[in-house]
């Protein structure tokens, strides 16, 4: 038995189909947890089939309700080889965005897994399924080659990730006990360069809110009303407009970070960023211009206009609306408070003059905070080496991912260091139609796993961290 031995079981387990087998079953089963109310035996069923996968392993599996009544149960599967080895939480979430079925490509059903070239398409193959599938499959070759981890191993699959992890913190509490390790190694988030490996030890927050100016019930006509009633959508634009500047530098102070460090401007210095197909041209003119493009998405907080709505846009009649709303995101990195993220721009209004204008966050779905674990961490070091020795490549290493994810719930409520390791990349659709992952980034993802999990069983984690 050796290392290269399970790496090879691992890649054999994508070469020969298996892979692709299991995450036809997998992709098939529609998990939309923003459609939890109808798919609450779905959701059930991905778990069931985590179960049956995991039990053969060894595992012992319990699936748990959630404390909010708005998702989904979770899954806590363990193996526990000696209480005096090491022990890793791996996490992954099994459900999905809506499939939006009739908007992909050539008419592909979104959950229904299809190749096509080094693509694989299907709802979730990328976000999250594809991912955790992976690492499950990489301790699988592990235990395959050895007969044993050489760790204690547990996993946490949760199932309203989609919706903001709804209960996910509180669950942590609850089960505290039973979550108990000693770090995290996960997979979620795109790599930086689709090409080689990626390590980031954190994420962004994100925080949702409503903007919106109100001054009066119902819609008046415009040609007995214009020129005498102000109109909410013009003040409303003319507010949006003092948040940031023409190239969307952030003007509220409180939202402008202090924790770009010259260490994570010294990492990222390092990144190389690739452009993918598919992807978006980067536009050198936006953002903060003293900033290069990968500290704006990485080390930098930005906000962004996600909707706006007046009046009736679908059918616009000749009325002044009486109502304008935008709901808007702010993605903020550690340092930045999420309790005065809405009060300081409440401040910023009324100090621009427009106090008919109000802020409120979104009550129906929490928010993620911000994490971070230092680039020079002892295990962020043994994680890039073990990548580097199985991928013979240099990994990207970021302090955080530029979007969210709930690591708060393992770096702060379970007090863990955490490391993830993606296993998709930034062009991958996910959350809209032809969502895809590439074959050689998930076949790279399961020998790199392989790798990890056999290095922490033989023994070669740094003494402290």
């Amino acid at each position: 038995m050796s290392r290269e031995q399970a790496i090879a079981a691992a890649a054999d387990y994508f070469d020969r189909g298996a892979f692709f087998e299991d995450m036809s079953r997998r992709i098939a089963i529609r998990t939309e947890s923003q459609l939890y109310a109808d798919r609450k035996a779905e959701i059930d069923a991905y778990l069931d089939e985590m179960q049956q996968t995991l039990e053969p392993m060894g595992y012992s599996c319990t699936k748990l309700p959630n404390p909010s009544s708005k998702a989904g149960p979770l899954l806590i599967a363990e193996r526990i080889e000696d209480p005096s080895l090491p022990t890793v939480l791996t996490y992954g979430h099994g459900d999905v965005v809506n499939g939006m079925e009739g908007q992909w490509d050539e008419d592909r059903d979104p959950w229904t897994l299809t190749e096509v070239g080094d693509r694989l398409y299907g709802r979730g193959i990328a976000d999250n399924k594809g991912q955790h599938c992976v690492n499950i499959a990489g301790l699988a070759a592990v235990l395959k080659t050895r007969g044993k981890l050489g760790f204690n191993s547990k996993i946490l699959i949760e199932s309203g990730e989609e919706c903001g992890s709804l209960g996910l913190a509180e669950f942590a509490e609850l089960h505290k006990e039973k979550l108990k390790a000693d770090f995290l190694i996960s997979s979620d988030g795109p790599r930086f360069n689709a090409s080689k490996p990626c390590v980031f030890m954190g994420s962004r927050g994100g925080y949702v809110f409503d903007i919106t100016c109100d001054l009066r019930e119902g819609a008046h006509h415009s040609g007995n009303w214009g020129g005498l009633l102000p109109n909410p959508a013009i003040i409303l634009a003319h507010a949006l407009a003092t948040i940031t500047d023409k190239r969307g530098q952030i003007r509220v102070p409180e939202w402008r970070p202090t924790t770009l460090t010259p260490a994570v401007r010294k990492v990222l210095a390092e990144c190389e960023w690739e452009v993918t197909p598919g992807s978006p041209a980067i536009d050198p003119n936006w953002g903060e211009e003293s900033l290069t493009p990968i500290e704006r998405v990485i080390g930098w907080n930005s906000f962004e206009i996600l909707s706006y709505i007046a009046g009736q846009p679908e059918r616009p009649v000749n009325a002044i609306p009486g109502k304008a709303t935008c709901r808007a995101q702010l993605r903020f990195v550690v340092g930045t408070d999420p309790e005065e993220i809405v009060p300081a721009l409440q401040r910023h209004l009324e100090r621009e003059g427009f106090p008919q204008v109000t802020a409120k966050a979104v009550v129906e779905r929490d928010y993620m905070t911000a994490t971070r674990l230092e680039p020079d961490h002892p295990l962020v070091e043994w994680a890039v080496a073990s990548i580097k020795k199985t991928s013979e490549k240099n990994p990207t290493i970021l302090p955080n991912l530029g979007g969210s994810l709930p690591n708060e719930v393992f770096s702060d409520t379970l007090g863990l260091p955490t490391i993830w390791v993606p296993h998709s990349y930034s062009g991958c659709s996910q959350h809209a139609p032809n969502e895809h992952n590439l074959k050689p980034i998930l076949r790279e993802g399961l020998e790199v796993m392989a790798g990890l999990f056999w290095d922490i069983g033989d023994g070669t984690l740094p003494k402290s961290w």
